[in-house]
């Protein structure tokens, strides 16, 4: 993979980059063209899912952009009603068949209690094994359901994407994330708009000349989180990406970190799990 001098973070033997291009709510036209602008602006990593109905779209931005699909890394997701064993395969192979090309990364969307963990996971690893997708991973899973389903892989899964941004931390599951030698990946990095009015990241981005924006994801990608904003804007865009030249402070760090209210803007767990708490 050559991602340039973007930081990255090693899973596995996995190179991720660390700031990545989401294209959840992208209309199809739209993602097609966000995609292959992103990947001219310097992204190397790309997160779309089945549900998301821009598979296809997706893949054709990244022939659009002319990047080599080997410069690439490529997430996509299974939806919920597609755990049971032949639908999952059948999924991951129409998301490929879709996209185009294997997808680096195939996520389980949501955690269910049915089918059991056990017949997800073992089709999850047949997926891998079958070629339709080079490594595994979970999104939205607590840190308890992280262990269970990382106890019943074969292989190594890469990340567990969750929402997380100033207003939500995830300690927790930063921390089981590394007893697993896994990672934890940003979903709404930036609280879908609200830190733009943010007093305290406000006070930082006048310090670096920065948005922002561009401060919450710096923040993120100092704590070794990846992140995947999401925008429809070619502008937004190129502003995201340009975190690179510049570091926060620990104090910095820190009163980032204070933001915490524990603040979810989106919650479709199902109601057999719980998240983690706060003070655990």
């Amino acid at each position: 993979m050559a991602y340039g001098d973007q930081p990255t973070i090693t899973v596995d033997g996995i190179e991720i980059p660390l700031l990545g291009f989401g294209t959840w709510q992208l209309e199809p036209d739209d993602a097609r063209r966000m995609v292959a602008e992103a990947l001219r602006i310097g992204y190397r990593h790309i997160d779309t899912a089945w549900i998301y109905k821009n598979e296809k779209a997706v893949g054709q931005g990244i022939v659009d952009s002319g990047v080599p699909r080997e410069d690439i890394f490529l997430t996509t997701k299974i939806w919920v009603e597609h755990f049971g064993h032949d639908a999952l395969l059948n999924q991951a192979r129409e998301s490929a068949e879709s996209l185009g090309t294997t997808p680096d990364l195939l996520l389980l969307h949501w955690p269910k209690a049915t089918p059991s963990f056990e017949e997800t996971l073992g089709a999850l690893n047949e997926a891998r094994d079958q070629g339709l997708t080079k490594s595994i991973g979970l999104s939205n899973f607590p840190s308890k359901e992280f262990r269970q389903a990382q106890s019943l892989s074969k292989a190594r899964l890469l990340t567990d994407q969750v929402e997380h941004h100033p207003y939500l931390a995830v300690d927790r599951l930063v921390a089981t994330a590394a007893d697993l030698g896994s990672s934890i990946t940003a979903w709404s990095p930036l609280a879908q708009g609200k830190i733009a009015d943010d007093a305290t990241i406000s006070e930082i981005a006048a310090a670096h000349g920065k948005t922002n924006g561009q401060i919450t994801l710096r923040w993120l990608i100092q704590n070794r989180i990846i992140a995947i904003p999401r925008t429809s804007k070619e502008s937004r865009a190129r502003e995201n990406f340009d975190i690179f030249d510049f570091a926060l402070t620990d104090e910095e760090m820190q009163r980032m970190d204070a933001l915490d209210r524990g603040e979810r803007l989106g919650d479709w767990l199902d109601p057999a799990f719980e998240w983690d708490k706060a003070d655990a």
